[in-house]
């Protein structure tokens, strides 16, 4: 079983920016908008990309070492 589940800020900015462009996408598909629907995604895709570099930068998990 898992010990954390992405509990660091690495993890919560990454969602949130995602959750963020995913809520933006879903509101200029309703309002007709490709433009606007496609720079939701773009900033979808960016959540990930800055979760990345901030687990990159050490404030995402630290490596497990294993038990003997």
């Amino acid at each position: 079983m898992a010990d954390s589940h992405g509990n660091t800020p690495a993890a919560w900015t990454g969602v949130i920016i995602a959750f963020i462009g995913f809520c933006v996408s879903g509101a200029f598909m309703v309002l007709d908008n490709p433009l606007g629907f496609w720079a939701g995604l773009i900033v979808a895709a960016l959540g990930g990309v800055v979760g990345l570099a901030m687990r990159a930068a050490g404030m995402g998990m630290k490596p497990k070492v294993a038990k003997a």
